[in-house]
């Protein structure tokens, strides 16, 4: 009976012990978590490197403040109340939210009432309110159902972005993935370095044009990064990642 009354006992101090460990674990992940994650202050801006003579500047800023010709926001298909949601970014680091505060809500009601679908690779062109954004011109393009986002989207997206913003004779523009905001939990890296690879893309088929006499826009002389305070350094890494890769080829 002892023994019996002995190893309960020791089986009970054991599991006690491994669940002690199990939270004293957790806790010290967190608080390293915590202790290493790294904010950028807004307004910093960065020149990760340049493709084919256009400078890929990452800039911490909101796409309602972005100075540039052009601003692009991407938009996913509307759901209730999404970009407050329990998933998106608080409301005071959510770019979409500063977006629809800066038109005074316009930026929902266009939305909602189905002006402005947000299908896959779907524009609408803006023209804010004076002093309303930094940028005179807003371009949406649409991301689709979100439950069907896949980060090589984002390819297609920023082709299409910067073949607007030559048709607009821009000669820069900020772009705005505005992932994080909607809720989506993506990788920035490889959405930032996709994000750039369309772009070089769209710029390669208008210098071609150029050189055959098909095409007289004026030539992109920088392009804007946007990223959240949290989220910089990582899309900074993405950025620089994709200029190797396609300054290779």
């Amino acid at each position: 009976m002892k023994n019996i009354v002995k190893n309960t006992l020791r089986k009970s101090l054991l599991i006690a012990g491994l669940a002690f460990s199990t939270i004293t674990f957790a806790q010290t992940a967190t608080t390293t978590a915590n202790a290493t994650a790294k904010t950028t202050a807004i307004g910093t801006s960065k020149n990760w490197g340049s493709v084919d003579g256009i400078s890929m500047i990452g800039l911490v800023q909101g796409p309602s403040s972005a100075d540039a010709e052009l601003q692009v926001a991407c938009v996913f298909e509307y759901t209730d109340n999404d970009i407050h949601s329990a998933e998106a970014l608080p409301a005071n680091l959510n770019g979409l939210v500063h977006l629809d505060e800066a038109l005074k809500g316009e930026f929902t009601k266009i939305r909602q009432s189905g002006q402005f679908k947000g299908h896959s690779l779907e524009t609408l062109l803006i023209t804010p309110p004076a002093g309303s954004m930094s940028a005179k011109k807003l371009l949406l393009i649409g991301l689709g159902d979100r439950n069907n986002f896949t980060p090589e989207l984002m390819t297609s997206v920023a082709e299409v972005a910067t073949r607007e913003a030559l048709r607009l004779g821009v000669t820069n523009f900020a772009f705005a993935s505005d992932l994080k905001d909607a809720g989506i939990d993506s990788s920035t890296a490889l959405v930032a370095g996709n994000v750039v690879k369309g772009v070089v893309l769209a710029n390669r088929s208008e210098i071609y044009l150029r050189e055959h006499n098909l095409s007289k826009t004026k030539k992109l002389e920088k392009v804007y990064l946007l990223a959240g305070p949290a989220f910089f350094e990582v899309a900074g890494g993405g950025i620089q990642a994709a200029i190797a890769e396609v300054n290779k080829k």
